[in-house]
C-alpha cells in the first residue's frame, strides 16, 4: 500500500464542500479544513503510485471548487 497526503486550494467559499466530498472518494481515509496556503488536506493510500494517481488524485480533482493539488507520498526510511 502506497500512503499520501494531498493538499489541496480550492476557491473562494468551497472548503466545506471540497472536505465533504473528498472524503467520499474511494481510498480516502480522511478529509480536514485547515489554515494556511491550503484550505483542505487529505490522506489516501491506494495499491500503488499509479492507482493513486488515476483512482484518488484523479477523481479528487475533478470535484468542483477545487484550484490547485499537490500529492505527497509518504516514504518510509
Amino acid at each position: 500500500m502506497v500512503g499520501a497526503y494531498i493538499l489541496i486550494q480550492t476557491k473562494v467559499g468551497f472548503s466545506d464542500e471540497v472536505t465533504r466530498e473528498t472524503l467520499a472518494v474511494e481510498g480516502v481515509t480522511s478529509s480536514e479544513a485547515v489554515t494556511g496556503p491550503y484550505d483542505v488536506i487529505a490522506y489516501a493510500e491506494a495499491r500503488n503510485l499509479d492507482a493513486l494517481s488515476r483512482q484518488v488524485v484523479g477523481r479528487i480533482q475533478q470535484i468542483e471548487g477545487i484550484s490547485r493539488t499537490l500529492t505527497c507520498p509518504v516514504v518510509h526510511f
